[in-house]
Formats: structure tokens, sequence, C-alpha cells
């Protein structure tokens, strides 16, 4: 209960952030994936124009995409493909499941040349563990070099222990089948 409670008023922190705090809303990660906050109506819209995305991660919990953002027939409707992992705020992380299903579908989609957003809330914990996973796999790196990497693009990332454990499984996960 007190997550939804939270919500709002760290949304409103994380906006006023980026309006004078110098933090950007998503950052471009490399030429397939985005990391980035809520894609709230106006966000989306740059999105898909100027950013190419055609697909969506959404690692949050229902409530959190009920209001500000479009509706997964709202984004179909509009060319993009949503996928939701539903992550606590705060103390969650992605299951090793719901990571590999996100490298599933940011490959799908990057054989279609499409861009992927992925996003939390801030995205700073949530998106950042996904994200981590994606260009350490992609691009055979380290857990270590794959989140200095993230920091190098997205400096106010804030991984704590549960999400570097869960990024260093994935990694050990994925080098037993190479």
């Amino acid at each position: 209960m007190w997550i939804k409670i939270l919500f709002l008023p760290s949304l409103g922190l994380n906006t006023l952030m980026t309006k004078i705090g110098g933090r950007r809303w998503y950052d471009r990660i490399d030429e397939t994936v985005l990391l980035g906050a809520l894609p709230i109506k106006s966000v989306t819209r740059n999105l898909i124009e100027k950013e190419n995305v055609r697909a969506m991660i959404s690692v949050t919990e229902d409530f959190e995409l009920k209001h500000m953002v479009y509706s997964s027939e709202e984004l179909k409707s509009l060319g993009v493909d949503r996928l939701q992992l539903r992550t606590t705020d705060y103390i969650g992380t992605p299951t090793q499941e719901q990571i590999l299903q996100a490298m599933h579908f940011i490959r799908s989609h990057q054989r279609m040349n499409h861009c992927v957003y992925i996003h939390c809330k801030a995205g700073r914990t949530r998106s950042a563990t996904v994200a981590a996973c994606y260009v350490m796999q992609h691009n055979q790196w380290t857990p270590e070099k794959a989140v200095e990497f993230i920091k190098s693009k997205r400096p106010h990332i804030w991984l704590y222990e549960k999400q570097l454990a869960s990024i260093t499984s994935f990694y050990e996960s994925y080098q037993k089948t190479r």
C-alpha cells in the first residue's frame, strides 16, 4: 500500500529533477534500446516520432500504467507493442524468467529494426536492470562492464544489491548456454 501512496509524489520529484535538475526523461543506450521514465503521453509521441520506438517494455505494476500513459490498446493503434513485466517498485527486481522474456522481445523487434523503450517509473532501477542485462548479453560483457556502460548513458540509475544480483544471475545463466 505504501508503494501506491509514494507513486505520485515520487513521479512528481522525477518530473522536477528533469525540469531543474539536469536529468533527462530518457536516454538512448544503443541503436535499439532507450531507457527512461514512465512514458507519459507527450513523451510517447516523441519516442514514436523521433526515436522510432515501436516496442515498449514496462517494468511496472498495473497501477502505474493506469493514468497519464497510453493503454496497451492505444499503443497498438499507434504501432507500438508493449510487454509488461510486473515488478514492485523500490523493493522489486525482475525475475530471471521476466528478463529472458524481455531479451526475446527485444531481439524480435531488433530484427525488424524497431527501437525498444524500457521503462519503469523513473528509469533508474527496475528498467535499468533489464537494460543492463540486454547490453551485457548483446555485447558479451561482464555485469560490471554492462552496469558501467548503462551509467555512462544514464548517470542517475540506482541499482541496489538485489538488482545487481539479478544481473549477475542472468549473466551466469546465459554463460552456461553459450
